[in-house]
């Protein structure tokens, strides 16, 4: 467990980075002991098992695809996290007559669960870039059914992973576990299964339709759409209807609930007239070189005023380190950046390429200068110009986006002082479209819905 615990901690570490923001719910859901499976959606590559390694609390073996394990480094990392191989079809679809034997795998992991640990699957079988969830793959069903014995109790445990922007250093995440489904066999091996109290028919309890219970299970905790066009104006509505300073978890659901009713009313003439309204009011706010955020907030002298001086004030606080920092860190962060689009074989292994090639590069530099000045000056300055350098990095990451906040505030000065009119009329199309969207949900939101948020004047 030392070992685990330890690149745990490392990769935790590492996710407040690479993240922003990593907001965590439903910690409560998992079981602090006995036997159970975690399976989320895969929209992130290698990123997601990270993420719910980091965070999970309980040490979690995942079933990792065998074609994995090939790089030797790679294989060492999952094996001490303790990942179990598992031969996928479309991995050897190549390999004439290739028998996909599984049996020593799935033993593995049955023998897990009944001794009371905790597995992780991702049930759509594949990372990928689409707007919603793949078809689900029977095999954690039937993994979890496969380990039922007399005496046995199993839980499934939803979890949703939603990135803000998902390819982006720097964004938000939000990992949102649900409520568990609780499998259990009694002292003649009789199924049963229930869910927040409610219990679940017999004839459910086979692979297809467990699976099919799994899949509406975690769509209720992620966002999904037929296309990434609707998703996308699906956000500027969400960002025009909330009300300020939400949590993440908050502005998640609130994107969920858009997404799940849209598709009902999305014909009706008004919300079409409205949908051009808004994608009309995006396009103004990209010619303007603006964005939602800023249009709504506060463009008073004396507020642009006081954040402009915030940011000049943290410039300076770490612009010190940040000069050791940045002729190190920011050209193996652009070449990292550039390699990673380049390298990556597909979309959604883009974030991964980053987070990988970064936590690999950084730790190697960090540890091969600590070494160095181990070697030859002894004592504890290695490990202390180990962490010099590492705080020196964090210098020039905070330096950036300070940097980057305090153009944009800078921006919005010079558009206070010539483009007035141009402010005013946005802000003004942009009262009248939030009015539009808050009548057009109190006409069409199902009745039994409970709202997120109150009417606001």
């Amino acid at each position: 467990m030392w070992a685990y615990r330890a690149i745990r901690e490392l990769v935790r570490l590492s996710t407040f980075v690479f993240f922003r923001r990593v907001e965590v719910v439903g910690l409560e859901h998992i079981p602090r002991e006995g036997g159970a499976i975690i399976f989320g959606n895969h929209p992130n590559s290698l990123l997601d098992p990270a993420l719910i390694t980091a965070f999970g609390e309980r040490k979690i073996h995942f079933a990792a695809k065998d074609t994995l394990f090939a790089s030797p480094a790679l294989s060492w990392l999952l094996k001490q996290m303790g990942a179990v191989p598992i031969r996928r079809r479309q991995d050897h679809a190549s390999e004439s007559g290739a028998q996909l034997d599984n049996q020593s795998a799935f033993a593995a992991l049955h023998e897990l669960l009944s001794a009371g640990d905790v597995m992780g699957i991702f049930p759509e079988g594949i990372s990928h870039d689409g707007a919603q969830l793949a078809a689900f793959k029977t095999g954690a069903a039937r993994i979890a059914l496969g380990a039922m014995k007399p005496g046995v109790q199993i839980q499934l445990v939803p979890c949703g992973l939603h990135y803000l922007r998902r390819k982006k250093f720097r964004s938000s995440v939000l990992i949102q576990f649900g409520a568990p489904l609780t499998l259990s066999a009694d002292s003649e091996g009789a199924l049963s299964a229930e869910v927040e109290g409610e219990l679940i028919e017999a004839e459910r309890l086979e692979p297809k339709p467990l699976t099919e219970l799994m899949s509406t299970q975690l769509r209720a905790l992620t966002v999904n759409a037929e296309r990434w066009s609707e998703l996308s104006l699906l956000d500027a509505v969400r960002r025009l209807y909330q009300p300020p300073k939400i949590s993440l978890e908050e502005r998640v659901e609130l994107a969920r609930r858009f997404a799940a009713h849209y598709p009902s009313v999305r014909s009706q003439p008004e919300i079409q007239a409205l949908s051009e309204a808004v994608l009309s009011y995006q396009e103004s706010l990209y010619d303007l070189g603006l964005k939602d955020r800023e249009v709504a907030g506060s463009l008073s002298a004396s507020h642009l005023s006081l954040k402009l001086l915030n940011r000049l004030l943290s410039l300076c606080l770490w612009a010190p380190l940040a000069l050791v920092g940045a002729p190190i860190h920011f050209p193996i962060a652009y070449l990292l950046g550039r390699s990673s689009w380049l390298l990556a074989p597909r979309k959604d292994v883009i974030a991964t390429t980053k987070f990988l090639s970064g936590f690999l590069c950084l730790n190697a530099l960090y540890l091969g200068v600590g070494s160095l000045v181990w070697c030859y000056g002894g004592g504890w300055y290695g490990p202390l110009s180990s962490l010099c350098l590492a705080l020196s990095g964090l210098g020039a990451l905070k330096v950036a986006e300070h940097g980057s906040r305090l153009f944009r505030v800078t921006w919005l000065c010079a558009r206070c002082l010539f483009d007035r009119g141009a402010l005013k009329s946005l802000r003004a199309r942009r009262r009248a479209l939030r009015e539009a969207i808050w009548r057009a949900v109190d006409q069409n939101a199902p009745e039994e819905l409970e709202r997120l948020f109150k009417a606001q004047s």
